[in-house]
This record gives C-alpha cells, sequence and structure tokens, in this order.
C-alpha cells in the first residue's frame, strides 16, 4: 500500500480536481505505452507491454483439447495471472495471491464476458477444429513484472498485443470425423494461422478520486480512490464487459457516463495500441529476416 502524507493527498487529489495531475497529465490522458512482442519464443504468442512504471508480459499457449459438451462448437480459453513478488513488497505472500485470483477474474468478465464464455471479445468458435471433438484450448498467463497502478488496463493491452502475435499451427484431419471416435489430426509445423484480434478490445478503468475520475491511474491516485470501474470496449464501440472494484457504491446514471466516456478514450487508446503492435510486429520480421 502506498503511504502517504496528509499533504501529499491533498496535492494529488487537488491536481485532479484542476485536471493537472502530478505527472503532468490531463484526466483522461494515457502515460506513454511501449509495445514488445515475440517476447517468449516457445510460446504460440507472446507481448511486453510498459505503461510508465508499470510493465507487464502476456505469453499464449496452444493446446489441442476436446470441446466441452455444453459448447461442442466452442474453444476454450483460461486466463491467469501472476504478480511477482519482486514488483511490489505488498505482491509477497497473501497478498499477491489474491491481486493474481482478483485480476484473472476480471479479465475472464471483460475478455470472455464471465464463466459461460457468452458475449465473448474472443471469438471461440474459431477455435474448434472438429466440432465435439477436437478445439483448440488457449492458456493466457500473464506476469506482473512491474506495478506502478492500472494493472488490469496494462494486462488487457499485454493479451491483445500476444494474441496479435500468436500463431496457431494447421490443422488436417486424416480420419472419418463423422464417427464417434476421436478423427485423427495432422498439425502442421510449417504453416500457422494468424489469430483475428480485430475484435479483441481494450481495458478502460476509471478511477473515481473525490468528484472527477482519471484513466491510468498510477499507485499513488490509486490509493486515494474511492472506486474504480473497468470496461472493456472493442473497435466497434460494444461493451464486451464492466467489473469494478472499491467499496463505495456509484449511482446508475455514473455508470452510464463512464461507459461514454469509456467509449471516447477506448477510441484513442485502441488507435495508439494498434500502431504500437503494427511497429514491434514489423521489427520482429526484420530482425528474423
Amino acid at each position: 500500500m502506498v503511504g502517504l502524507s496528509s499533504g501529499e493527498k491533498q496535492f494529488i487529489q487537488g491536481g485532479i480536481a484542476q485536471d493537472l495531475r502530478c505527472d503532468g497529465r490531463k484526466r483522461l490522458t494515457y502515460r506513454p505505452i511501449y509495445v514488445e512482442t515475440g517476447v517468449i519464443p516457445q510460446a504460440n504468442g507472446s507481448a511486453r507491454i510498459r505503461m510508465g512504471a508499470t510493465d507487464v508480459i502476456a505469453s499464449v499457449k496452444a493446446e489441442l483439447g476436446k470441446p466441452s459438451s455444453l459448447q461442442p462448437d466452442k474453444g476454450k480459453v483460461f486466463i491467469h495471472i501472476d504478480c511477482s513478488p519482486t514488483a511490489e513488497p505488498a505482491f509477497e505472500g497473501r497478498g499477491g495471491e489474491e491481486l493474481s485470483a482478483e485480476l484473472s477474474v476480471a479479465l475472464q468478465c471483460c475478455l470472455l464476458g464471465g464463466k459461460s464464455g457468452a458475449g465473448a471479445a474472443i471469438d471461440l468458435s474459431s477455435l474448434v477444429v472438429v466440432e465435439g471433438k477436437n478445439c483448440w484450448d488457449l492458456y493466457i498467463d500473464g506476469l506482473v513484472v512491474s506495478s506502478d497502478g492500472n494493472l488490469l488496463d496494462a494486462l488487457g493491452a499485454a493479451i491483445k498485443a500476444a494474441l496479435s502475435n500468436t500463431g496457431i499451427p494447421r490443422v488436417q484431419v486424416t480420419a472419418d470425423a463423422s464417427s464417434d471416435e476421436q478423427p485423427e489430426v495432422d498439425i502442421s509445423d510449417e504453416e500457422f494461422l494468424q489469430f483475428d484480434t480485430s475484435a479483441v478490445p481494450v481495458i478502460v478503468t476509471l478511477t473515481k478520486v473525490g468528484r472527477h475520475y482519471i484513466v491510468d491511474a498510477t499507485s499513488e491516485e490509486e490509493s486515494q480512490m474511492s472506486s474504480a470501474v473497468s470496461i472493456s470496449v472493442n473497435r466497434q464501440g460494444h461493451i464486451c464487459g464492466i467489473t469494478k472494484r472499491g467499496g463505495a457504491g456509484l449511482d446508475p446514471s455514473i455508470i452510464l457516463d463512464m461507459i461514454s466516456v469509456a467509449k471516447h478514450v477506448s477510441e484513442q487508446l485502441l488507435n495508439k495500441l494498434d500502431s504500437e503492435i503494427a511497429a514491434a510486429e514489423a521489427e520482429v520480421e526484420d530482425d528474423e529476416s
């Protein structure tokens, strides 16, 4: 937890009230975003995102599995986040475990529409190889390397970048898929299908400090919040998920206003993130050629 004097608290709150934060940003301005892709060679896709002093890594591993009987026409996605104890003293022991679980559930909600997978931003039907028999299981792992606030948005951006870097092997079904037996499949070592991330949203967390809310809050700013609402918005402006933390309740009209602000901010964030991902991918291709 960030320990601040009463003077520092007043300085942070007063600055936010006047739309001038400690680092010179306005209330709805993100810190510079730096993207690196292909950082874990043994994964199917990976990316590293830095927002200020917040530094996170996401990796995607694809394994052939069997669809669930409840959703035979969909693949499966599992999200697990790990908060490195070296990222922040508060992450040692139970503190890190609780935050890891909280972030994993929030990302599941924002990217997969909750446990049911309804309203998923990640197209689960594209992961099916043979309906009811074979599908790709995507294991998405996130690691918090360094923490200075706004972890959920950074992890969401890292997952989007890692998915855009993900190649899924082309699968040839070699046996009769209509029989009751499990079909034989041939997994290519050379041909890969690029994962479509056009519908994968960004997460915009609006942190309420006093009467105002801000985006991309630092740890010091988060220590002064009454509540925070995270809204995932895709390129079409559709809301893919909402999650809230902090004890203070929010009036429904404020939630509607937050959604409107999140939609506006998400457009700029998506443009920035997409251009950074494209530049990072081009750099990886240059290194390989």
